[in-house]
């Protein structure tokens, strides 16, 4: 590959790269949270699990644990002294369980999301370099030494036991 071709493409890739991240960073920051106090009630709900059902948030279920929580949440909503977090941090205290369907965007939960996207982009990367690795051998050009024993082989010239073949 010409080598002046290699250094104009570096810059589109390293702005493509700045792109993406940017763009990932302002969808995992981006809040476009409920407005009203029932689209936030609604909100909170889906994400806590119900206590008593499997795999049910709270939104959905209809048992009993779920109906007082959903009740508590409404409660502290309507108070408007606490974030929703704080909300979602009062529930679990209660409980002493790990009542989220949606791991937090911060700490070691955001591992949970980040982590699936850091392996991808590095196995394409990877994958990537191999190929360019693999094309670039392809097109390599014998040296002297490799032309010589080639040349050798096809006069019907032996090669010595004590050589070495790579």
């Amino acid at each position: 590959m010409n080598l002046a071709r290699r250094i104009r493409s570096w810059p589109v890739w390293m702005l493509m790269g700045l792109v993406v991240v940017v763009l990932l960073t302002i969808g995992t920051t981006r809040d476009d949270g409920p407005r009203t106090q029932s689209e936030r009630i609604d909100a909170i709900s889906k994400r806590v699990a119900c206590p008593t059902c499997d795999g049910e948030s709270v939104y959905v279920s209809r048992a009993s644990a779920a109906e007082s929580i959903r009740n508590q949440i409404a409660r502290d909503v309507a108070a408007g002294a606490l974030t929703d977090d704080e909300i979602i941090g009062n529930i679990a205290g209660a409980f002493q369980a790990r009542v989220l369907l949606v791991p937090r965007a911060t700490g070691l939960d955001a591992l949970v999301w980040v982590l699936p996207i850091a392996v991808g982009v590095c196995a394409v990367a990877g994958l990537a370099a191999a190929f360019r690795r693999w094309r670039l051998q392809q097109g390599a050009v014998p040296s002297d030494d490799d032309r010589a024993l080639v040349e050798e082989l096809l006069a019907g010239g032996r090669i010595d036991d004590d050589e070495e073949v790579l």
